[in-house]
């Protein structure tokens, strides 16, 4: 292997026994995605394939800077990937698409893969791409309607997105929209790096948000330990997208599981290395969607959950 990640040419003769080589591209970081990997990896070994013995994993990491997805992308065509997973959001699957029409390309945790041109339909893709759905306009409602629960007299309601996610702009108007019908404002705070959470959060007490919602993106993620103790220092009631965040300290979290999702990818990626066609695989939905409260954080805040709020959950973190 090459020092900047790239699989060196095959001898001829070894050529024939080389293992098929799948792509793992995400915009995320290692260190955080590491249990979404290895749920992706059960998902590969139910179809028999285990990562590292008959299939190679050449895994591309742009760590929340988006701008590097294309380069990293046009790294795994030239390692000639069977497949290439693409982990972190929308964009990068686009980025991946942009690079090839021939190489399957399997999204592990789409948002609107339809409206972003990846797919012609859910139930048939039509072309080289298919995976998973993990999240709707829907599900961010319904936690904005979580929220009002918690703080119904709430009347702003900041939003932290990171800018340089281009998936954003149509699930926040009709958030605002959502928020507006409650009698609340949705203000929309950036954040492009964990250099801009101390700034952010600055922001939304100035702001006198009275709850936060922080977006699904993989920036985010890789940074929930910073962005949980932030809002439990500022005494923010804040609903996160993931479990993860949950449990690493934050008040509540409502979304599809990555876990499940990822797996799911794993399976799809081990059928397309056995002979299935991306584009008659339906794109999966993320089946499972945990609400999971934290009864110590919301003690914290001064917080009551309410109990038809503590009956929906499926877990309950003391």
């Amino acid at each position: 292997m090459l020092a900047g990640g790239l699989l060196l040419a095959w001898p001829r003769s070894v050529a024939a026994q080389r293992p098929s080589v799948i792509g793992f591209l995400s915009s995320a970081w290692p260190e955080s995605y590491a249990p979404l990997v290895a749920a992706f990896c059960r998902g590969l070994g139910d179809t028999g394939r285990v990562g590292g013995e008959d299939v190679a994993i050449e895994y591309r990491w742009a760590r929340g800077q988006y701008d590097r997805l294309p380069a990293l992308a046009a790294d795994l065509v030239f390692c000639q990937a069977a497949v290439i997973i693409a982990s972190g959001g929308d964009v990068t699957a686009l980025a991946a698409k942009a690079l090839t029409s021939t190489i399957p390309i399997v999204f592990a945790d789409a948002v609107d893969p339809v409206s972003f041109g990846l797919v012609a339909s859910l139930e048939r893709p039509q072309r080289n791409i298919t995976g998973v759905r993990v999240f709707a306009i829907d599900l961010e409602i319904e936690r904005l309607n979580l929220l009002h629960q918690l703080v119904p007299d709430a009347a702003v309601v900041a939003m932290l997105v990171n800018p340089e996610n281009p998936i954003l702009e149509s699930d926040l108007r009709a958030l605002g929209a959502a928020a507006q019908a409650k009698g609340s404002t949705l203000l929309t705070i950036k954040a492009a790096g964990a250099r801009d959470f101390e700034t952010a959060f600055a922001r939304i007490v100035q702001l006198r948000a009275g709850v936060l919602l922080v977006a699904g993106d993989a920036l985010f993620n890789s940074q929930r330990d910073l962005l949980t103790a932030l809002a439990a220092r500022h005494a923010v009631p804040a609903l996160y997208a993931w479990r993860e965040f949950a449990v690493a300290g934050g008040l509540m979290s409502y979304g599809p599981s990555l876990g499940d999702a990822y797996h799911q990818a794993g399976t799809y990626a081990g059928k397309i290395l056995d002979g299935a066609k991306p584009a008659d695989m339906p794109v999966a939905q993320s089946a499972k969607v945990e609400l999971v409260v934290n009864v110590k954080a919301a003690i914290t805040l001064g917080l009551k959950i309410p109990a038809s709020v503590l009956a929906r959950a499926e877990e309950v973190i003391d």
